[in-house]
């Protein structure tokens, strides 16, 4: 979990700003420090909170306990951190430009896919920096003030915020969509008790552009979009390849060749069709992982593993479920020779989360 900026204050400006004309300017700095848009949005996540609490009820979130331990922290941001009054959303997209089909690469069993935000750096640094670029910059035009910066690092709605700050709208997969953009984005924040004048507020009955539509639903392999709006983690294969560290069985053939995350919902959104691909270089495919076979990320030593993911957000889930994911693809592929051979070369490997995995596997393509 990477540490958020914090920066409280003792007393306020000696003068106050022009508050419309600061918040002009943060959004010409953020475009300037690469963001693709930003938005101002208050603290009332009513209608948000109403739903997590909900979702949360339902037990929708699996083993994620940090979901529900902070409380109300999550959707009321002045509890969190006391002080805050607005919230500056930013957007930047990530879509990496000239890497291999996504479509293709899930085609192909004997492939390895990975979620594409995860093919190059860490977004978290990426991110937490250029917001805190950001924080900077307002600081030198107004001198201290009280912030925090986040970047999927603490308990945020981030979603919702952006959403209210006129960054999009969440569709039925739950992600956040634009039009002319799409959803291939990461989303940053800045808490402040800075009283900015917020963005025009969105207005769900016209910019949510869903419409009928049912793609995103239709295309998850789990059907964990188990209604419009609502997910269940506990069926995401970006959970059971990331989140969840036990065995469930009845899923893994659903998973396919999916070893890291999952972009189904995006690949079939009909808005993604506008998406930009990044021009940040962070994001592009570090050690041809987006276009890798399963063989050759399964023959990784754990030495390896931690060298190759060093300053990606891949490393988090070690070394253990890394193997366990590839075994599960392994067994969902067409069996041969070469794939029979690397999982019996680590039926007897050291954590038994592996062995059970491979073992699965050997028993699904001897059948």
């Amino acid at each position: 979990m990477n540490t958020p900026q914090r920066h409280s204050i003792t007393g306020a400006p000696s003068k106050p700003p022009d508050w419309h004309k600061l918040a002009v300017n943060i959004q010409r700095w953020g475009q300037e420090l690469g963001f693709q848009k930003l938005g101002i949005s208050d603290t009332q996540l009513d209608k948000a909170e109403a739903h997590l609490l909900n979702w949360l009820q339902e037990g929708r979130h699996g083993r994620m306990d940090y979901m529900s331990k902070h409380g109300t922290k999550r959707s009321r941001p002045a509890e969190l951190e006391p002080g805050t009054v607005s919230v500056i959303s930013a957007r930047l997209d990530y879509l990496p430009p000239n890497s291999a089909d996504p479509e293709a690469i899930l085609a192909n069993p004997e492939k390895a896919y990975i979620s594409r935000y995860a093919l190059g750096r860490d977004y978290h640094k990426v991110l937490r920096n250029r917001m805190q670029k950001l924080a900077t910059r307002i600081k030198q035009a107004i001198g201290p003030f009280g912030y925090r910066v986040f970047t999927d690092s603490a308990p945020v709605l981030e979603k919702a915020l952006a959403e209210k700050a006129g960054l999009g709208w969440i569709g039925k997969h739950t992600n956040l969509l634009a039009e002319q953009t799409g959803s291939w984005f990461f989303l940053g924040e800045i808490y402040t008790d800075l009283p900015l004048p917020t963005s025009l507020p969105i207005n769900t009955t016209t910019t949510n552009h869903c419409g009928t539509c049912m793609a995103c639903i239709d295309a998850c392999p789990t059907r964990a979009i188990v209604a419009p709006y609502q997910v269940d983690a506990r069926l995401c294969i970006s959970y059971l390849t990331i989140e969840l560290r036990e065995s469930t069985v009845e899923l893994r053939p659903l998973i396919g060749n999916r070893i890291y995350g999952c972009d189904d919902c995006q690949l079939m959104c009909p808005w993604n069709r506008f998406a930009q691909t990044t021009p940040e270089t962070d994001f592009l495919p570090r050690h041809a992982l987006d276009d890798i076979s399963l063989l050759a990320l399964f023959a990784w030593s754990e030495e390896e593993f931690l060298k190759r993911t060093e300053g990606s957000p891949i490393r988090r889930i070690g070394y253990e479920c890394w193997l366990r994911n590839i075994a599960v693809a392994l067994g969902n592929a067409p069996t041969n020779t070469k794939i029979r051979d690397a999982l019996m070369a680590k039926q007897h490997h050291p954590s038994e989360l592996v062995r059970e995995h491979v073992c699965w596997a050997l028993d699904k393509s001897a059948s």
